[in-house]
């Protein structure tokens, strides 16, 4: 996959990420200024923060995005499914969730299955899409691959790397490989540790097709300067 080389086209492949527990109204503020200015894919904040993200970005390109069962993934399938609802009443328009981690770790690849698919259900009804984060650094080949296709068959519209809280981010590695496993119908986001341009054209080149970044403003920023160059 060829990376984008305009910066809107570039903008528009971002998650706006802030997800930062000390995340104030004033952070999540600038954010939501930064993805009008920009037209990032979305803002990506905690729960807490949706409804505030919501009024801020009405009417806008980007959309609000939140998450559940983060940044662990250890949480009841029924809570990770309330706080889907609960954000998508409040008008979010994609969560990312973390897999149980754990469960796959134990060998339990149906509960690790149907923790997903609570969630995706649950988006779907509510009009929202789900990405389904596998947090790959945990995890073995093995796990990773177990993990996508549990995914991809409950539904899911994309897998993510991580969640960014993890021992690492994104690796080419991790992005190629998911993309091998959910084939060419399903999204792949890489996210955790993307902070420059050239970090995200191998992402992307990769075969992600969405990026995660708190970086956003500087990778944007970057791709216009690369584009004056060439001009």
């Amino acid at each position: 996959m060829s990376a984008p080389l305009d910066p809107a086209s570039i903008a528009a492949l971002i998650d706006h990420t802030l997800l930062k527990p000390e995340a104030s109204r004033s952070d999540v503020r600038r954010v939501c200024e930064e993805a009008l200015k920009y037209s990032f894919a979305s803002v990506c904040v905690n729960p807490w923060n949706v409804a505030e993200a919501v009024n801020l970005l009405r009417g806008a390109r980007s959309r609000v995005c939140t998450v559940a069962g983060f940044p662990l993934g250890a949480t009841l399938p029924q809570v990770k499914i309330h706080e889907a609802e609960a954000a998508i009443a409040l008008g979010a328009k994609e969560i990312d969730m973390v897999i149980n981690i754990g469960a796959l770790k134990s060998g339990q690849p149906e509960a690790v299955e149907d923790d997903i698919r609570g969630v995706v259900e649950a988006c779907h009804r509510g009009g929202a899409i789900c990405k389904v984060i596998l947090e790959c650094a945990l995890l073995a080949i093995d796990e990773k691959v177990s993990a996508a296709r549990a995914a991809k068959n409950v539904g899911s519209d994309f897998v993510k790397t991580s969640t960014g809280f993890g021992p690492a981010g994104a690796t080419v590695d991790d992005v190629r490989l998911l993309r091998s496993v959910v084939g060419a119908e399903m999204g792949v986001k890489a996210a955790g540790g993307i902070r420059t341009f050239e970090d995200l054209k191998k992402m992307v080149e990769a075969g992600a097709n969405r990026i995660g970044s708190s970086a956003s403003v500087k990778i944007v920023e970057e791709a216009r300067a690369a584009c004056r160059e060439r001009s």
